[in-house]
């Protein structure tokens, strides 16, 4: 069942980021990471997580109102700067997206989100099973981003953390073939 499946993947991702921010302390998450690209302090593993519960938050807002803007994320200093904030945050979507009914899925809903530069977002259709989609296949996407980060402060993370459920089958498949 589509339902049963959707809330699984909402809170693995979701406990994914909860195995992460046990890893962390405040200063290693909170701490600007240097842009090698510029030289300049970049984004902090703190922001890239927030960002990535942003999205979840605006979903979770759009179900009740029966729109999602992507655009007018919160951006919470605390959840970027606390990993206590950050876990809180992430539990409290966790037990928001758990109790969601099979009968929202489905449901319409109008999308805006920013994809060009310069130009206004106009609202999009789409329904509330595809966003759930989207937002988690985002987290996995920053969720490598992450990974990469993490590694260069030392901080190791599980093996799937970041790494796409069809790459993960994908790879064990090849290791089965390989015998």
């Amino acid at each position: 069942m589509m339902s049963r499946s959707l809330n699984r993947a909402v809170t693995e991702i979701l406990q994914q980021g909860c195995l992460f921010l046990d890893l962390l302390g405040d200063e290693t998450y909170a701490r600007p990471l240097e842009d090698t690209a510029e030289g300049k302090p970049g984004s902090s593993l703190g922001a890239h997580y927030r960002h990535v519960l942003d999205h979840f938050l605006c979903l979770a807002e759009g179900i009740r109102t029966g729109q999602v803007n992507y655009d007018q994320r919160r951006r919470n200093p605390h959840v970027e700067n606390s990993v206590t904030c950050a876990r809180l945050a992430t539990e409290g979507l966790i037990d928001e997206f758990v109790g969601l009914s099979a009968e929202i899925l489905p449901r319409e809903c109008a999308v805006i989100y920013s994809v060009g530069y310069g130009e206004n977002a106009d609202a999009v259709k789409s329904n509330f099973a595809r966003e759930i989609m989207f937002c988690v296949g985002h987290a996995i996407h920053h969720f490598a981003i992450l990974r990469l980060l993490c590694a260069g402060v030392g901080v190791r993370l599980p093996y799937e953390f970041g790494v796409a459920p069809s790459t993960l089958k994908h790879l064990e498949t090849q290791a089965a073939e390989r015998g």
